[in-house]
């Protein structure tokens, strides 16, 4: 998708402060509403220049699109770096009437169904908005849960308009049995309320981190094993890894390379536990040696085996 560059499409500099955004959209909001204006393109231009404010006009809309770096131009191909909003508070809603309708490059930072709150800080015992936020934890932690400290950014308002980013430190407890794209909630932890109302709740949405070994669908747990010929062909006993520690697996006697093999309730625990899929990748060795590849020339001769025998080549 195309990057947007919402600074230049409001004329603002990067460090511009909240006011100056907000003049400057509000003259291009009057230059390009449709209404009203002669320009060709109107339309999409002051959709565009809406979409801009946004997130500009957002502290931490604007912190968050800034930790993308400058290192993007407008009509860049652009896809959002892994984890690029790890441990940072999005709060929901705050949206104008005016920018219903936003470009995929917005959808990929923020998400869809941003709803418009339109009841802010004028009634008198508000409740606070709900806040979310990324953790990412190893696939062990579902398996044996425990507490975890989670650092999150959030933005203040400084004395010159500019947003300033914060940090604070939380205890989590992570449930054992936890799968991806659950949420743990935090009573009280998302935005504060005004005139009293109380604080809103803080969502964390779990994220396992990147495995050298195991795959994650859903509660299931996938592991490619590679075997040697011998014990795919003769079966073997072998030790693999789960998460939960080194299990003995029977390979069978004639198995084949692609093979599944299902470890019942060994994926990640729950009622019911997920189960641990094994995958085998038969591995020949290496003919790197004379002694290798004369037995390689003793298998040829010997055996009787084709294994195009099945395929119709004509």
């Amino acid at each position: 998708m195309e990057y947007k560059d919402y600074y230049q499409i409001i004329g603002v500099p990067r460090d511009a402060t909240q006011d100056d955004i907000k003049r400057a959209y509000r003259k291009l909001a009057r230059k390009y509403h449709p209404d009203v204006s002669k320009e060709p393109e109107a339309e999409a231009r002051f959709k565009e220049i809406g979409e801009a404010y946004e997130v500009l006009k957002d502290p931490e809309k604007r912190t968050a699109y800034d930790r993308l770096g400058t290192r993007w131009k407008s009509g860049q191909e652009f896809q959002p770096p892994p984890g690029w909003d790890q441990g940072f508070e999005f709060h929901g809603g705050g949206f104008t009437e005016a920018a219903s309708q936003f470009s995929s490059f917005f959808e990929s930072l923020f998400g869809r169904n941003q709803q418009s709150h339109r009841y802010r800080d004028r009634e008198f015992n508000l409740h606070g908005e709900d806040s979310r936020a990324r953790i990412s934890i190893a696939l062990e932690d579902s398996f044996q849960g425990g507490i975890r400290s989670l650092t999150l950014q959030h933005t203040e308002s400084g004395q010159d308009g500019r947003p300033l980013i914060k940090e604070r430190t939380l205890k989590v407890r992570i449930p054992k049995g936890i799968q991806q794209g659950q949420h743990i909630r935090l009573a009280g932890q998302g935005s504060p309320g005004t005139g009293g109302g109380k604080a809103g709740d803080l969502y964390l949405e779990i994220v396992f981190k990147p495995h050298s070994l195991f795959r994650v669908e859903g509660k299931d747990i996938f592991l490619d094993l590679p075997v040697a010929p011998w014990e795919a062909a003769l079966g073997a006993t072998v030790a693999i890894p789960t998460p939960a520690g080194t299990v003995d697996l029977k390979i069978p006697a004639g198995s084949r390379s692609g093979q599944k093999l299902r470890l019942k309730e060994r994926g990640i625990p729950g009622t019911p536990s997920g189960d641990l899929y094994v995958i085998l990748q038969i591995v020949l060795p290496a003919a790197d040696s004379e002694q290798a590849r004369a037995f390689y020339r003793e298998m040829e001769q010997k055996l009787a085996f084709n294994p195009r025998a099945g395929m119709s080549i004509r």
